[in-house]
């Protein structure tokens, strides 16, 4: 694990630091956070969107807490230890950090810096805490909540699961309830109650985000033929403001 912990660090190396982090304000891509309780399907969610989506990418984010049977290194998680993940806080390598239910969770910038400028939207999977962080510092980024359909079935699919000692899984579900008060704080909320339908209102709101990032250059595109169009026909420019009558 070390020379993989060597090379993450390296990852988030040179990037500066500030409010507004320059590299993904200038992007092109937008960033969709996603939120949502452990236990909520989130994972299953966002597997099936970006197999229905082009130009998407999943940010892996960096974890100190041990894998599970099922999850796979640079797949699923980067798995540090707390040293490594210790020496890239301190190197500002993360856009943001968060410790949760005793592990700590960080997302690297310089991936992020690498996709968006080439044009991918990015989805990432954070806390409330990670959200709000990435709201502050990243003017393109869409924040989502996922909410499962009630308490119980919260609860009966964190037991049913059978990834977590029962010690965990109520320190889950009272974590839940915390991140429901901050749902409100976000840009879209979305019940996955249905997969199905969960899926297609989530594949719907980034088609919508991605129409209106790209009004503006397309709209300047558009009136820019009119307005070459008109001075070919008429020999003058389109007004300034409202037009000629045909």
């Amino acid at each position: 694990m070390q020379h993989q912990g060597q090379k993450k660090k390296i990852l988030g190396e040179g990037v500066n630091e500030g409010r507004r982090e320059e590299g993904l304000k200038d992007a092109m891509g937008l960033i969709f956070v996603i939120s949502a309780p452990s236990g909520t399907g989130k994972t299953t969610l966002l597997k099936k969107v970006m197999e229905r989506l082009p130009n998407l990418r999943f940010s892996i984010s960096y974890t100190t807490r041990p894998p599970r049977a099922n999850e796979e290194e640079g797949k699923d998680y980067y798995f540090v230890s707390p040293a490594q993940f210790e020496e890239m806080v301190q190197s500002g390598a993360f856009l943001e950090w968060a410790e949760v239910v005793g592990n700590r969770y960080g997302t690297a910038k310089a991936p992020l810096e690498r996709l968006a400028q080439e044009g991918y939207d990015i989805l990432l999977d954070l806390d409330v805490q990670g959200a709000r962080k990435v709201k502050e510092k990243v003017e393109r980024s869409v924040l989502i909540f996922i909410l499962p359909p009630s308490y119980g079935a919260l609860r009966e699919r964190l037991v049913t699961r059978g990834l977590d000692s029962p010690e965990v899984i109520r320190s889950r579900l009272a974590n839940a309830m915390g991140e429901l008060k901050e749902a409100s704080r976000y840009d879209y909320v979305i019940v996955n109650e249905s997969l199905e339908e969960a899926v297609e209102t989530l594949r719907s709101i980034i088609v919508a985000e991605r129409c209106r990032s790209k009004k503006e250059a397309l709209l300047r595109n558009y009136c820019g033929k009119w307005e070459e169009d008109y001075g070919k026909n008429y020999g003058r420019r389109l007004p300034e403001t409202g037009g000629e009558p045909l």
